[in-house]
């Protein structure tokens, strides 16, 4: 006869410990990433170590350099050096932190800086360059986001690093800061471009 007072004990005493024992497993798994240094702007991408998707995305309407219009983004703009490819827009508040961040990187020789312009209307697109600069050789307009969907985009913005023959080598997710350049940008330009 005891037997049948014991099971509901054991049930109610799983009961209590099984939700317990997840929410200590879960804190071991937050304060163990907590003392790892775990930068979770760092989202692994399925696409690095593989070609960049072949788009062709058509040029920001009306954005010109020199009475010259700007070019969209094509297959061949992806090769031949190392290219970043920034995916923003002028509604992101984060990218105009950025923004500053890649005026400087254009002016590094090694590199090509090319830009994705996520779901934007052309003409605040347009005014947000004509403000802060035109730091793309570059600019393709993805106006639904079907381009940054081969890309992998989780949000804006995000930087994609290629190398010379056009293969995804780096993912940077969030604003690129000055010491996110220093540190990992910088280095892996100069691995990628000999230098």
């Amino acid at each position: 006869m005891s037997l049948p007072v014991e099971r509901p004990a054991r049930r109610r005493l799983w009961l209590v410990a099984l939700p317990l024992l997840v929410f200590a497993a879960l804190a071991v798994l937050f304060f163990s990433r907590l003392e790892t240094g775990g930068d979770p702007s760092r989202i692994p991408s399925a696409l690095v170590g593989r070609p960049a998707p072949a788009i062709s995305l058509a040029p920001l309407e009306g954005l010109n350099v020199a009475g010259q219009p700007v070019p969209g983004l094509t297959p061949a703009d992806l090769k031949g050096k190392p290219t970043l490819v920034n995916v923003w827009a002028s509604w992101c508040v984060p990218c105009r932190d950025e923004h500053p961040v890649l005026m400087e990187l254009a002016k590094d020789q090694r590199l090509r800086l090319v830009g994705l312009n996520y779901k934007d209307a052309p003409e605040n697109a347009r005014r947000f360059l004509g403000q802060n600069g035109l730091p793309f050789a570059a600019v393709g307009v993805d106006p639904k986001g079907r381009a940054a969907i081969d890309w992998g985009v989780y949000g804006v913005p995000e930087t994609f690093v290629l190398d010379k023959n056009g293969i995804i080598v780096h993912k940077f997710v969030g604003p690129l800061s000055p010491a996110t350049v220093r540190d990992t940008l910088l280095p892996l330009i100069a691995r990628l471009s000999g230098s």
